[in-house]
């Protein structure tokens, strides 16, 4: 797949060529002359070349290059330079008129310096270097910020940012090339022919084999497993190199493996061998992994209906056997006065009994008393038994296909395992003697053992819940699964972690005795400060009654005069329809530029075109509506733009462009300096297939839907999104949103709510150089942990929740790191492992290690949060611009009354992405145009302070027609 013409983008290009911002800092550590720069100096007589020569000198070793001749610098620079040297600053306009004076200057500096400039030779060693770094990516300015790096520790100067493109694009189509040849290494010409026959439709079949590989099915039921097998069996049926994808970056083997997924069998034939053998291959490499997932995810979602139905039987059977509980208790209540009487009176008890009632009712009783008071009568195990026919559709096919590996404390179960599959292949029906039954649980034993006999049902129930839990908890793993791997395979190798430079550094001390001394004293000393003023009373808006705290919610902050402000501002903002709106934001940032074809790269030929998607994917409206409501695109032309040209990762880069003309937004500043950022989920309802998928979330109740959770910077531009099946919790994806955005913004704090935090979640973001702000619900309710040595004194003992394990984290700080490193570099996912650590046992030592120390960040948090107000209040600001955020899409996303109709991932994503880049590019388009209202109120002489601008939004949408036609004309001018 060639590269896209266009490597970078304009904003990119010009951040990366942007002079750094010229603080007192940088302008020590940088400006500061030396030996070596004044014995340039001394060879020069004239005040203007002494100035000039000391300028080059100090640039070329801050930024590698040498400024060009229209580049000014900025005047912080050149003054703090002239000042050392006692000239006139001035002097430096007229020392860069002289261009071949500058040309020979440079001649010289380079050689006293050591820098040298790029030949061929260097070119082909550079993309040599580049070559493992371009095998995991397929953009552009990692590659190229990585190569700006690399230049300047080699000391050979940078040449145009075009040249530097290319490079990039070089190692690019090299990595390609490598990954094609790899994958097709092994192929033997019956493999090939069998490669080919996937994309031909055989004799009276719909469908071309390829196809109905590709299809999933989401129904939670034992016909949905037995379908997902067969397809898995197809590929394997294909004998294809079991090794293939092992030599290639995981990353490289995904965007083929995504771009094999978006072309049809009729595409696949027209491509040169080598690349469709290579393309089919990674597709079908992917789409086994997947198909494991998806089977592991069915049979995990059917054995949790099966216990929910089975709680909802036994509860059933607790009401219905309440009358007869009642009438019993009484028959007894009856039998035991007359026995009383008896014994008073000295009389026979027998004869007492049968003076209120007849021994024959007393008989029937007591029987049905027995009954109901039978051993696990009371337990939904009772009923687990009924569905043991459903499982044993698909339990034997999933037992024989699949292959379980796990730690030491697994090798009984595995054991288990192995006598199913000998039982199904033999068709034998009772389970030996001899076998193990040390992994059964407590709760099961009465139902598995039935004296000196295994019942079959419940041993092989037990046996499938068991491999549920322990693939959960990640004691167990499947060979063939992206999700359920080893958890050490999803991380940095651990013999090279730490040698691993750029984007796996970790922005902490690596060293444990610094890292954890550091973090202890300071514990110490804000729980000094907290116990210090709580025993006083005067921690802020802070009570403490009956050993819990209670912090007051904050007052109102947004002031009448800002409202009012704020509707001024709105009725001179012109209305405008969606569309034109669309046009008027990729006029000024081009962002449907990124919108690339997934085969060649080339930018869209229809703007129109692409735009249409994205209104479809975002009002929810989808292709074949938008086709009718759209004059002049028909429901082909707007398929072949979704299909070739909309996905995640396009979606991604356009997304960047807006909010990186968002931040440069003179406004925007007034908001905040894109610095800080809030993330919240939020809900939407899904088909009725959504019921029976079991993806149903306890928090909104039965109703199925899914979450779409987006990041909003303090700017208001909403710069991450992702879609969340219903039963996970947010927390998992806070970290996503902050570390694999592609805007420019440099993101320190956060926020969330409650669902968005966990201890873990705390952890991570202060091994990755995020501080974490929570809005905890319950404060008071949290307990603190200090550590062994603190004493937190009589006033907070009742807020102490424990000590701090400091060995445990001692003891797993490597892997901690190792962690963390993986995360930051990409090899794996901070949701991918937030979600396996948060479903292990209390007894894994890396979890709990993380969980401590996340303990210790959350203990800090609480004690600054009872400190100050004013951190109270950011992280209320931040969470308010999510709530208008969420308000403006669902605004936004009105077709189908905001219903997700579609049952694909990909297509899910496609419609939160859609919704996302619509709603900043509102926020963009209402920021101008507010600018523009502030700047006539100005010009008239009213005074329009910024203390009221910073609670003016800009996502109204009243002024904006979002239904009617869909008619794009041309982009209006300001």
């Amino acid at each position: 797949m060639p590269s896209p013409p266009q490597l970078l983008s304009s904003s990119q290009r010009a951040a990366l060529l942007a002079f750094p911002d010229p603080t007192s800092d940088l302008l020590a550590r940088f400006y500061t002359l030396g030996p070596r720069e004044l014995a340039l100096i001394r060879e020069r007589r004239k005040p203007r070349n002494r100035l000039g020569v000391a300028l080059l000198a100090l640039h070329v070793q801050h930024l590698g290059a040498f400024p060009a001749t229209d580049q000014d610098l900025p005047s912080a620079v050149i003054e703090t330079v002239a000042q050392q040297l006692d000239v006139d600053p001035g002097d430096y306009a007229r020392y860069a008129r002289r261009d071949e004076t500058r040309r020979e200057h440079q001649l010289q500096v380079a050689a006293a310096l050591g820098y040298t400039a790029m030949t061929s030779v260097h070119y082909r060693q550079v993309v040599t270097w580049l070559r493992p770094l371009a095998a995991g990516t397929a953009r552009g300015l990692p590659l190229v910020t990585a190569l700006l790096d690399h230049l300047r520790e080699q000391k050979w100067l940078l040449p145009p940012i075009t040249v530097l493109e290319r490079l990039a694009t070089l190692a690019l189509r090299r990595a390609q090339r490598e990954a094609t040849r790899q994958l097709t290494l092994g192929l033997s010409p019956v493999q090939c022919t069998a490669l080919d026959r996937l994309l031909e439709v055989p004799d009276r079949e719909r469908l071309t084999p390829l196809a109905w590989l590709r299809q999933s099915r989401a129904k939670a039921s034992p016909a949905s497993i037995l379908a997902l097998l067969s397809r898995l069996d197809a590929i394997r049926a294909l004998d294809l190199p079991v090794d293939a994808g092992a030599h290639i970056h995981p990353n490289r083997l995904r965007l083929m493996a995504r771009e094999g997924a978006q072309i049809t069998p009729q595409h696949f034939r027209d491509l040169e061998a080598e690349r469709r053998y290579a393309l089919l291959m990674a597709s079908l490499l992917d789409r086994a992994e997947s198909l494991t997932d998806e089977i592991l995810d069915l049979h995990d979602r059917i054995l949790l209906n099966m216990n929910r139905q089975s709680r909802h039987r036994q509860e059933t059977q607790v009401l219905a056997s309440q009358d007869t509980l009642a009438a019993s208790l009484r028959v007894f209540a009856q039998a035991g006065q007359a026995l009383l009487r008896a014994r008073e009176a000295h009389r026979d008890p027998f004869e007492a009994i049968e003076q209120v009632l007849t021994w024959d009712t007393f008989t029937q009783t007591v029987e049905e008393l027995l009954t109901l008071a039978k051993p696990g009568s009371s337990d939904p195990l009772t009923f687990l038994g009924l569905h043991y026919a459903a499982v044993r559709r698909y339990a034997p096919r999933l037992l024989d296909r699949l292959v379980f590996t796990g730690i030491a404390s697994t090798r009984t179960l595995l054991r288990a395992v192995t006598i199913l599959r000998d039982l199904n292949a033999t068709g034998k029906r009772t389970v030996p003697s001899g076998a193990p039954v040390d992994f059964i649980p407590t709760r099961w034993m009465p139902f598995v053992l039935m004296g000196d006999q295994i019942d079959r049902r419940y041993y092989e129930l037990c046996v499938l819940s068991e491999l549920r839990h322990r693939l959960r908890a990640g004691d167990l793993w499947v060979a063939g699964s992206r999700k359920y791997r080893d958890f050490d395979a999803h991380l940095l190798p651990a013999q090279e972690w730490r040698t691993k430079a750029g984007p796996t550094a970790l922005p902490i001390s690596l060293d444990y005795a610094d890292y954890w001394g550091d973090k202890m004293q300071r514990l110490s000393q804000e729980l000094g400060v907290v116990t210090r003023l709580l025993a006083r009373g005067e921690l802020p808006d802070v009570s403490f009654k009956g050993g819990k705290l209670s912090v007051s919610p904050l007052a109102a902050t947004v002031p009448k005069e800002a409202e009012q402000l704020a509707s001024r501002l709105y009725r001179q903002v012109p209305r405008v329809k969606i569309t034109q709106l669309l046009l008027d934001v990729d006029a000024w940032t081009g962002f449907s530029r990124q919108f690339t074809h997934l085969h060649s790269g080339e930018a869209p030929s229809s703007t129109t075109g692409v735009l249409t998607v994205v209104l479809a994917d975002a009002i929810n409206l989808g292709l074949s509506k938008m086709a009718e409501a759209s004059p002049g695109l028909t429901e082909r032309q707007l398929a072949w733009t979704a299909q070739w040209h909309v996905r995640d990762d396009t979606y991604s880069a356009a997304l960047a462009e807006i909010v990186n003309a968002q931040g440069r937004q003179p406004l925007a500043a007034v908001w905040g300096e894109g610095t800080t950022s809030s993330s919240d989920g939020q809900r939407f309802r899904t088909g009725a297939q959504g019921r029976a998928s079991g993806q149903v979330n306890l928090r909104y109740g039965p109703e199925p839907g899914v979450t779409f959770y987006t990041h909003v910077s303090d700017q208001y531009a909403p710069f991450h999104t992702k879609v969340i099946a219903a039963n996970i919790r947010d927390a998992t994806h806070v970290l996503d949103g902050l570390l694999y955005h592609e805007a420019d913004l440099q993101i320190e704090e956060h926020y969330t709510d409650t669902h968005g935090y966990t201890e873990h979640v705390f952890a991570l973001c202060d091994l990755l150089g995020f501080r974490f702000a929570p809005r905890i619900r319950d404060l008071g309710d949290s307990r603190l942990f200090i550590a062994k040595r603190d004493d937190p004194g009589v006033v907070l003992e009742p807020l102490i929740g424990g000590r701090l394990n400091e060995r445990l984290i001692a003891t797993h700080w490597d892997d901690i790191l190792r962690l963390a490193a993986s995360i930051r570099s990409g090899t794996t996912t901070a949701s991918l492992m937030l979600s396996k650590l948060g479903s292990y046992s209390r007894r894994n030592g890396l979890a709990n290690a993380l969980r401590e120390l996340g303990r210790a960040q959350r203990t800090l948090f609480t004690l600054e949060w009872l400190q100050s107000p004013a951190l109270r209040k950011r992280v209320q600001i931040g969470l308010n611009k999510g709530e208008a955020r969420n308000a403006l899409s669902r605004a936004v996303y009105f077709h189908r009354n905001g219903e997700v109709r579609d049952r694909r991932p990909t297509a899910q994503a496609n419609r939160a992405s859609g919704l996302n880049l619509v709603v900043a590019a509102i926020a963009l388009w209402n920021t101008v145009h507010l600018q523009r209202a502030v700047q006539q109120l100005r010009q008239q002489g009213e005074d329009v302070p910024d203390d009221l601008m910073q609670h003016v939004s800009p996502l109204a949408w009243e002024h904006i027609g979002l239904t009617g036609d869909y008619l794009w004309e041309q982009p209006s001018r300001i």
